[in-house]
Parts: C-alpha cells; structure tokens; sequence
C-alpha cells in the first residue's frame, strides 16, 4: 500500500544510517518496474475483540498449559507460575514503546516494516527475512504437536492408531482453506476454539481450588523464595516464548477497523490476559501436586507429557480428561492458524516489494486475502512435515524443537531491535513529545530481551535435551542470525547494484 504525504513525514530521515532517502520515497519508475499497485486487503474487517482472539489463539493457552508448562515445573519448580508474570512485564515494556511507534510509523509488515522505518533498510531487509523464517519455524513445528495430541485423542476414543503426519497433513489442509477464505472468518473460528479452551481450564482450576488442592492453597510461587532462584533464571525464556504471536497485532492494521485505537487496545488486553491466563493456570497445576512434589511429579511425566492430564482426572473426572485431549488439538490448530495468518502477511509485504517473486503479492480477488502466500506458506509445510515423516523424526523432540528454537530467538531479537528503532525513532523526532515514559520502556525492553536471549542461549540445551557444546545446539542458535546476515549482505549489494529495487524495500505500492 503506497503511504500518504503526511505518513512519509512522520519517517524519520535515513541518511544518518549511510541511505540516501527515506524509504518512503520511492520514485514513479521503481513502482512500474515492478509491476505498479496490486490489489488491497479487506479493509474494516475486524476489530478489537478479533484481533486479540487472534493475538491470544497464536500464543495457545491450553498448549501451553499441557505441553510445555510441564517442563517449566520440571526445570523451574514451584516458581515456575511467576515467569509469566515478569514475562507479561517484560513485553508491556515493549509493547508501550511499540504502540507509540505505530501511532507516528504507517507500516502494514509487522516488526519488518517498522525496523525499515526507524534504523533503515538495510537492517530491515535482515529483520524482515529474519521475522518470516522465524514465524514459518514457529507455525510448521507445531504440526509436530498437533499430530501428537490429534493421535491420542483418537486413540482414546476409537483405539484407532495412526502416523502423526497424516493428522498433520489434515490440518496443513484446513489452515490453508481457512486462511483463504479471509482473516474475518478465521477470527470467528479461533474465538469459539479459544472460549472452549479457557472454559476447560477454569473447570478443572474451580476443582482443584474447590477441594483444597493437595494440601490446602498456597501462594509459594509467587514468594521471593521461589523467584530468586537460581533455576527460575534457567526457565524465563520459556515464559516468555508462551507470549509468541502477541506482537503481531500491527500486520492487521490494513483489515482493522480504526486502527490507531483497536492495535494497541487489542495488544494491551492480550498481554494482560496471556500473562494472568498462564500464571494462575500454571499455579492451579502446583496446587494439585503439592509445592513440594510439583517439580519430581513434573518431572518424572515428562515423557508421557500427561502432568495436566493426571490433574483433570483426579479432580474433574474422566470425561474432563476426554475434553481436554479434544482441546488440546483445537489450540494447537487455533495458534497454527494465527501464525499462518502472520506469515502470509509477511510474505505479502514482501512480494509487493519486490524482495519475494511478485506473484506472492497477489490477492485473492473473491476475498481480498494474500492467497498466494498462503499457498507458498502450505506447500513449505508440507515439505518440511514430509521430510520429517521420510526422516522419521521425532515429531516432539526433535521435529518441533528443531524448527520452534531459532523461531523463539528469531522473535526475541526482533523485538530487542525494534525497541531500539523506538528509541532512535523519538529522538529524531523530538516535535512529536512522545508519553514521558515512550522511550525509558522502549530502552528498558531492549535490554530485557537482549537478556532473556541471553539466558535462552545459555539454557538451550533444555529445549534441545542435546548435552551443552553439542553441535545441534548451535546449529539451531546460529540459523536466525545467519538468515538476517544474509538479509543485510542482500540489501547493501541491492543499494549497489539495484538502487531502484533497494529504494523499494519497507515501501510497497
């Protein structure tokens, strides 16, 4: 979408950065090299309420819950509850400098946009290649998951045993359908799967609470104890890996209705809700167990990956257990969809700059959807979840947590970088006055990311289960920041060889 006169005047200039234009001065000729304005989204279709079950969908909740909270007790013990609260902290740092940024920057690509914007094309390039490989990582590694859950769910019911693939190959199929046919449907479909979800989880938490938890309830997550622990430090990655997708409200700036207001108020709320969400769940499963057998029990189920499981039965019944086994398949396909969503967004922005091949860019004309890039997106899927069948990897230990690692990192340090375009970004612009607390939050979270990277680096032999110094562990450190090597080493040779391609990076038409 080709930016207004009074949007390019709220850029700030980009020569300070070595560019020799704002990126929103795109000459006429470059527009017509490519092939000139390609047909928009669907403007004004959805609002506030879509946009965090969409936000929410990406992070979920009830996957979380079952799948990976576990491992947080396991490693973090019984303050593993209080991550998602300095988590959801951490991110509303971010998210107070990223909103402020949107009300000045017109970007409909996400964190790629907005990187261009405010520290220049060059280390956008990188960012934006960096953001679509990080959210391909994170959507195709769930179907490992999905399969998973989808095969024990069946089995539960019919004894029926089939390959996880075949369950994943189905959803990669349904995504794809629900994806095309608009952002407006696919809300309505991920706020039903995500109001089940939460309303199983409350079920079993007023059981639990209702009969006392295992020794009465208590509040030790949360005490001082707990949190200055040296194993809390060892798990805060992965609470703050549970909130992936809540950022990406800004890529549906273009569908939203009045924008300026729903973006920000839908991130706030989804921030809020995923961090009390996770928190107050997770505490629920301490009660079940016990403060001081939570995190052998965690532990020693780690393999069955039933600890959430065992809760429901013993408190809510059997049938309770059936309906989460359902669930658990639904949020996994809910958050598949959101990130899809997120993705073929990406790839848009991309394509209508020239950067992917212009058929990317092309919208679906029956419902103003980016079609081809959902297809792109559907045909890697299916690659990546065919190979792995071929391969015969693991779909959990090793199918997910190799592609869902450099995602995690890949998303961290966009959002680091972001923060520090926040701080760059109002400096420049000392007329717009920003909110007195704009930039100390935006320096604040890049420092909280670039530490929370840190320790995930440092502890990622607990998401691999590979031993430390092993070279699969920095295989998968290395990938994010190699992809956005390259896409900084392809921006300078494109200002060099192809000025007029360069100028169009971070301004589509």
């Amino acid at each position: 979408m080709a930016f207004t006169k009074e949007a390019a005047a709220m850029v700030p200039p980009a020569t300070a950065l070595g560019e020799a234009r704002a990126a929103t001065d795109l000459p006429a000729t470059a527009a017509a090299e490519y092939g000139g304005h390609q047909p928009g989204l669907k403007q004004g279709a959805i609002g506030t309420r879509d946009i965090v079950f969409m936000l929410v969908s990406a992070a979920a909740p009830l996957t979380i819950v079952v799948g990976i909270a576990p491992l947080a007790l396991a490693v973090g013990g019984v303050g593993a509850p209080a991550i998602y609260v300095v988590a959801a902290l951490g991110l509303g740092l971010f998210a107070l400098g990223f909103m402020a940024l949107t009300r000045h920057v017109l970007s409909y690509s996400g964190f790629y946009g907005y990187i261009v914007k405010t520290l220049g094309r060059v280390v956008g390039l990188g960012s934006g290649l960096t953001a679509w490989l990080s959210y391909n990582g994170l959507q195709i590694g769930l179907y490992g998951l999905l399969g998973i859950q989808a095969n024990l769910c069946v089995r539960s019911f019919t004894g029926i045993e089939l390959p996880w693939w075949l369950y994943a190959v189905a959803a990669i199929g349904a995504v794809w359908f629900l994806g095309w046919r608009g952002i407006d449907v696919g809300a309505r479909v991920v706020a039903v799967l995500l109001t089940l979800e939460t309303v199983i989880v409350v079920i079993v938490a007023v059981a639990v609470l209702s009969q006392g938890g295992a020794h009465g309830v208590g509040l030790d997550s949360f005490g001082p104890q707990a949190i200055f622990s040296p194993t809390f430090a060892a798990v805060l990655g992965l609470g703050f890996s549970a909130f992936m997708g809540f950022e990406s409200g800004a890529l549906y700036r273009e569908e939203a209705r009045n924008p300026d207001r729903t973006v920000p108020r839908a991130t706030y709320i989804s921030i809020a809700f995923i961090g009390a969400f996770y928190a107050f769940a997770v505490w629920i499963i301490v009660q079940a167990f016990g403060p001081d057998a939570i995190q052998d029990f965690a532990a020693g189920h780690l393999d069955a990956g039933d600890t959430a499981y065992v809760m429901a039965g013993q408190f809510a019944g059997q049938r309770c257990v059936q309906a989460m086994s359902v669930l658990i398949v639904t949020s996994i396909f809910a958050a598949q969809l959101s990130f899809h969503n997120t993705i073929n967004r990406y790839t848009l922005s991309l394509g209508r700059e020239g950067i992917f091949p212009s058929w990317t860019a092309k919208v679906s004309p029956r419902f103003f959807t980016p079609s081809n890039a959902g297809t792109l997106q559907t045909v890697l899927s299916l690659a990546f979840v065919g190979a792995a069948a071929a391969l015969r990897l693991d779909p959990f230990t090793q199918f997910l947590i190799w592609m869902n690692t450099p995602g995690v990192l890949g998303v961290l340090a966009l959002q680091g970088l972001t923060s520090v375009g926040v701080v760059v970004f109002f400096i420049r612009r000392r007329d717009l006055r920003p909110a007195a607390h704009v930039v100390p939050s935006a320096i604040a979270a890049a420092l909280v990311m670039v530490a929370v990277s840190g320790l995930t680096i440092a502890n990622i032999n607990l998401l691999t289960g590979a031993p430390i110094g092993d070279p699969l562990n920095t295989v998968l450190i290395v990938v994010a920041p190699a992809v956005f090597v390259g896409g900084t080493a392809a921006a300078l040779w494109l200002r060099r060889r192809r000025p007029l391609a360069y100028a169009r990076i971070g301004n589509p038409t």
